[in-house]
């Protein structure tokens, strides 16, 4: 009798417990899913529609372009809402106010970056037409906002705190913080510096080529082939930007319809109008142009009283101070002293470092993408892109009139006296940038002869320009890969461009492995694993895909890279980082100058020693079980919801085997990876494919969460749809009563 009552109170137990779950799964879970049917009414100026296709692409047709603004903050909101206030908060420097302290350094180096201030200054500089656009988007979030207090996504509850409302001034905010991901160039400037202590001054300049920083920078490709080169006789378009990895996707699809503007591609959460996509008669691409734009000075400033020395006078620097609050804990306090520089940025020692940003300049900020939007041919598009202050941009142009181009836009700095690489004396008043590059000299093509233009972050500056160029581009491997594979046909289609995109042959690599193979030769070592890893490597197509000979060869690589950098600066080779470096590798196994090592042959084997010891640490002493996807592999966290207990491991992505490496087409780290696919076909806009990273819809349960993810890994794509909108969902949205 006893075992039954018990039986019957555990399972009664059982049940309550299953249904808690269940209500907390709809009430926290489903139920701030957003509405895609039905009507809402809305502060707008007539009625309009939200259509949303099989991935939850939002398809907005309204009335006037404020209006289709204002629907894509209320439908960005819907699907990114947190994402969208996670950006603002680290770009203003206020993450540990809702996480903690794990994110105190993040806060710190935002504040030092001044953000905020940056983009509240900007907000009283904007032109009226800007302010205009970001006010109609902010006012979609906002009233999302407003009509969803109580049933906001997961990530508000398990954080516990509301977000503020959304302002014009927080989209500027996330613009300035993809400008900071994409331009931090003073890392390249310290770490030039450290190594040139106790290294040597020739060795050092190197391996920090005259046109480049020297840090890592995420790539990206857009390319273009003119109907001479395709199956159609019409324009192709690829991009497929690099970015860091982020979860949700980096980006978010959507087309806007209104008189004047019919534009299909992806924004950032946050920020209003199609950054990278197509309208009925343009299309256009972006790839970073990686620019120098900061400076560090070194200042004679003294911290106490912010007074510091200029050209033999002596200025005060203007105090600004700042509160970080911190979750369950006590609020730090900064004091930022603010030169004619910038912020004092680091203290090393008794040395005292300022920043020199161009996203700090007054009147720095514009927003030109809806004029880019509405372009409807290579003029306009121009005239548009004048506007562009950054962050440094190659635009990648096709259009219906059969034109391909490309144009390089944004602030960059003329400097005469020095190269940018490496902190100068601030005090003297003899490192000062003398304006910036007219937009009418940044360089630029239409309709080359070749029917082909490519962008990879390479070099577009031609020989004897005129003004000095200090920058951080990208070893010309991936450029010279798509470009020769191009040249290949005369019969390009769509499916034949997402193929190149996933293209992983690395020549950079493959040469490495192939000098490592003719050591050995020389050598005449036989057996053993050092034997095995040769006859591996030998028999290698320089595929970065899986199986052992591609790790092998990105081991060497890394291992021979701090040989190298050691040999410049003795016990600082682990501190070297360059998007050049497999460039500037090759180059010295190809000319072996003997001041560097007497003996190559030597380097390379020890370098394949080394990097067999680490495979082995990795994964076994079984050389034939190796494999790069394994040692590649990437991890994509959900930051909040993933802690969930029980349930939250299944909210992640990966860890998922992965092919490609820094110098692919494919180009892969373990921090950067393509964040969207494109093509465009000027033979009919809705054959063009178009697919994100993981998912639309930021919220766990919506189905999609990760719909994206197997054509993004697959490397296969969907229908961009642009004329033809197959619409599952359509919501309506009339003005509001009066």
């Amino acid at each position: 009798m006893l075992s039954r009552r018990v039986l019957k109170y555990l399972n009664l137990g059982i049940a309550a417990a299953l249904i808690l779950l269940l209500f907390c799964t709809y009430w926290f879970g489903w139920r701030p899913l957003p509405q895609t049917e039905g009507m809402v009414r809305a502060p707008i100026g007539a009625r309009a529609t939200v259509a949303r296709d099989s991935l939850g692409v939002p398809h907005i047709a309204a009335a006037s372009v404020d209006d289709a603004l204002f629907l894509q903050g209320y439908v960005t909101a819907q699907d990114r809402l947190f994402q969208m206030d996670a950006m603002r908060r680290l770009a203003s420097g206020e993450l540990s106010e809702v996480v903690g302290a794990a994110t105190l350094e993040s806060d710190r180096e935002a504040r030092l970056l001044r953000l905020r201030r940056l983009s509240e200054q900007h907000r009283e500089t904007l032109s009226p037409e800007d302010r205009a656009t970001m006010a109609a988007y902010a006012r979609g979030v906002n009233f999302f906002l407003e009509t969803h207090r109580g049933r906001l996504p997961l990530e508000f509850t398990l954080l516990r705190y509301d977000p503020r409302p959304w302002t014009v001034a927080d989209s500027i905010a996330i613009a300035l913080q993809m400008f900071h991901t994409l331009t931090r160039s003073w890392k390249a400037e310290k770490r030039k510096h450290d190594m040139l202590e106790g290294g040597e001054r020739v060795k050092v300049d190197s391996l920090f080529p005259v046109d480049g920083g020297g840090t890592f920078v995420p790539g990206s490709n857009a390319w273009a082939v003119s109907g001479t080169r395709t199956a159609t006789g019409r324009p192709l378009l690829a991009s497929d930007p690099h970015l860091e990895y982020s979860f949700p996707s980096a980006w978010y699809m959507v087309h806007l319809k209104a008189p004047g503007l019919n534009v299909s591609g992806v924004s950032v959460p946050g920020l209003p109008g199609v950054l990278i996509g197509h309208n009925e008669r343009i299309a256009w691409g972006i790839t970073n142009l990686p620019f120098d734009v900061q400076d560090l000075y070194f200042e004679k400033l003294d911290l106490r009283t912010g007074r510091y020395a200029f050209r033999g006078r002596e200025e005060q620097a203007r105090p600004e101070r700042e509160s970080v609050r911190v979750k369950g804990g006590r609020a730090v306090e900064m004091l930022i002293w603010v030169t004619r520089h910038g912020p004092v940025f680091l203290q090393e020692g008794n040395r005292t470092f300022t920043l020199r940003w161009i996203a700090a300049e007054p009147g720095f900020f514009q927003y030109p993408f809806l004029d880019i939007d509405r372009a409807t041919n290579w003029r306009e598009f121009r005239s548009a892109l004048s506007r562009f202050a950054g962050p440094g941009s190659n635009f990648v142009y096709a259009d219906a009139e059969g034109n391909i181009g490309y144009k390089a836009a944004g602030k960059f700095p003329i400097r005469r006296k020095y190269r940018g690489d490496e902190p100068v004396d601030g005090s003297s008043g003899e490192f000062e940038w003398e304006g910036f590059i007219p937009f009418e000299e940044l360089p630029w093509v239409l309709n080359p002869a070749s029917g082909i233009i490519v962008s990879a972050n390479q070099n577009p500056f031609p020989d004897g320009y005129p003004h000095p160029v200090s920058a951080i581009f990208a070893a010309p491997y991936r450029a010279r890969r798509i470009r020769a594979r191009l040249e290949t046909r005369r019969d390009w289609r769509i499916a034949d461009m997402l193929q190149l995109q996933m293209d992983v042959y690395s020549p950079a690599d493959h040469f490495i492995s192939r000098q490592v193979v003719e050591a050995h030769g020389h050598r005449g070592m036989k057996g053993g694993a050092i034997a095995e890893a040769v006859s591996l490597l030998r028999d290698w197509d320089g595929q970065m895909s899986t199986g052992p000979a591609p790790m092998i060869a990105a081991l060497v690589r890394e291992h021979l890279e701090t040989a190298v950098a050691d040999r410049a600066c003795p016990g600082k080779g682990l501190i070297y980082e360059h998007e050049t470096s497999p460039a500037v590798l090759e180059r010295l196994l190809r000319e072996r100058p003997k001041d560097w090592f007497g003996d190559y042959d030597q380097l390379l084997l020890r370098s394949l020693a080394d990097a067999m010891e680490e495979g082995q640490r990795i994964q076994g002493r079984d050389l034939r079980k190796w494999d790069y996807g394994r040692y590649n592999r990437v991890f994509l966290p959900n930051p909040v919801a993933g802690r969930l207990p029980l349930v939250g491991r299944y909210l992640h992505v990966g860890p998922a085997p992965m092919s490609g490496s820094p110098t692919t087409v494919k180009q892969i780290t373990r921090r950067h990876a393509p964040s969207m696919r494109m093509v465009i076909d000027f033979s009919d806009l809705d054959r063009s494919v178009q697919n994100i990273a993981i998912g639309q819809s930021g919220q766990v349960l919506s189905r999609h969460y990760r719909d994206q993810w197997d054509a993004y890994y697959r490397g296969y794509s969907f229908p961009m749809q642009f004329r033809r909108v197959e619409a599952g969902e359509i919501l309506t949205f009339l003005p509001e009563a009066k």
